[in-house]
């Protein structure tokens, strides 16, 4: 599991797949950890509960993009030293990001405590919700920290081409999960509680165990009392991207949020459904989320290797790939959209499952819109280009959460239209995405 992968030579595709795959399982169980915790309250605790743990699911990724956003963007400038074969610089850019992001963790968990009733009213929950959202959210904001240390470190090994290892560690600690979900929600009968600290408890173990990890197995790696020193023009240049990845991966689930907020005024029945089905679609397409993060290092690799018409190539081969799988998930999400719901939804609330097979269908078949998207945010993050990546996010989310505020206001379109509006975003980002493209390339 300590071995590095050079992206800068070799068989493109294979290489890219090589990398992907771990990475793209490793998404898959991340998403597992709330997957679990619905799949369970969902099914033994009730309605309201699986309405409380959905619409935190929104807000905890939305918080949890932030600390991504900012270690991938890190995990950038490190692959880009990478590819330069800069070993000092890698290890000064290790050290300088990890106290810079490692202290806005700390604030940011302080904040989320200190914020926890405007949060509860800006999503709009109902009465009957609060309760157990805040039962859930007092001890899910704990595990911060631990999201912050996993993506650090997981970032930074993918930078030098191990994306095995933390998949290692997720799948570990996703086994954890699972496990103390069940006995804490099902065998102490602790609720939403139980779920939330099987959940903070699996997260600790991910993020402490890739910490010790990373410092036994790459020690010459990591950086020694010489390379513990800051400096403006790396914080600059770190900053830079990381900010802007950032903001990227938050506007992209602050949209998310704000829609959460909409459907939330829908009543606990569509809370519900939507709480089901976005866990259906995040595990159907976060595989292409992840490839789109495994083509963005082996874009920054080469970009900093200079090899620019091995870029180009990996390009043409990943949207061929990408448009490939989305094509296979979509047909299986569009046509069996019932018993994917009925995984979480007991079968007797026949209305919440239609609800969330006809949220399915809808984003089901425009998947490969979204895994197009994902290169894209890649492409132009990996070349120093970060803020196309916000602007295709703005694009793709101001239009989603514009139209689904509209569409869903007039009675005959009602919630069908909050549904509707997510592929038009991401068709219109997608569109902007190309014209980016050739003007780069020219």
């Amino acid at each position: 599991m300590s071995q590095t992968l050079d992206l800068t030579n070799g068989s493109v595709t294979k290489k890219i797949l090589l990398f992907a795959v771990p990475l793209m399982a490793g998404n898959i169980l991340q998403q597992l950890y709330n997957v679990v915790d619905t799949l369970i309250v969902g099914r033994y605790i009730g309605e309201t509960a699986l309405a409380a743990v959905g619409a935190s699911y929104s807000l905890m990724i939305f918080l949890t993009s932030i600390l991504l956003g900012l270690c991938m963007g890190s995990g950038v400038y490190l692959s880009i030293r990478f590819g330069k074969k800069d070993m000092p610089g890698f290890k000064n850019g290790l050290y300088q990001s990890f106290a810079l992001i490692g202290l806005f963790a700390v604030l940011l968990n302080i904040l989320m405590y200190v914020c926890m009733e405007p949060l509860l009213w800006f999503l709009r929950i109902p009465g009957e919700v609060r309760p157990q959202m805040t039962a859930y959210l007092l001890w899910i904001f704990s595990g911060l920290p631990a999201t912050f240390l996993y993506n650090f470190f997981a970032c930074s090994l993918r930078a030098i081409g191990n994306s095995v290892t933390p998949l290692f560690f997720l799948g570990l600690s996703a086994v954890m999960n699972i496990i103390l979900d069940l006995a804490f929600v099902l065998g102490l009968s602790m609720g939403v509680e139980g779920a939330a600290i099987a959940t903070v408890i699996s997260q600790y173990a991910a993020g402490i165990g890739i910490l010790l990890y990373y410092y036994g197995r790459y020690h010459a790696w990591l950086p020694m009392k010489t390379d513990r020193y800051f400096k403006k023009e790396v914080i600059r240049e770190v900053s830079s991207l990381s900010f802007l990845t950032c903001l990227q991966q938050s506007i992209m689930n602050f949209g998310i949020l704000m829609v959460q907020g909409l459907v939330n005024s829908f009543g606990t029945a569509v809370m519900a459904a939507f709480a089901a089905g976005v866990k259906i679609d995040t595990l159907a397409y976060s595989p292409v989320q992840d490839f789109g993060n495994a083509f963005s290092t082996f874009v920054a690799q080469n970009h900093g290797a200079g090899q620019r018409a091995r870029i180009r190539r990996g390009f043409g081969q990943s949207l061929k790939l990408v448009c490939a799988f989305c094509a296979a998930i979509s047909l299986i999400v569009v046509l069996f959209p019932e018993k994917l719901m009925g995984i979480f939804i007991d079968a007797e609330n026949v209305r919440v499952i239609a609800i969330g097979s006809g949220y399915l269908r809808t984003e089901g078949i425009f998947y490969f819109l979204i895994g197009i998207l994902f290169l894209f945010y890649g492409y132009f993050r990996a070349i120093q280009k970060p803020m196309v990546s916000v602007v295709l996010t703005v694009l793709s989310l101001g239009c989603r959460v514009a139209l689904a505020y509209a569409l869903s206001a007039v009675p005959a379109i009602g919630v069908t239209g909050i549904w509707a509006a997510i592929p038009i975003g991401w068709c219109l980002a997608d569109l902007a995405g190309f014209w980016f493209l050739h003007r780069e390339k020219k």
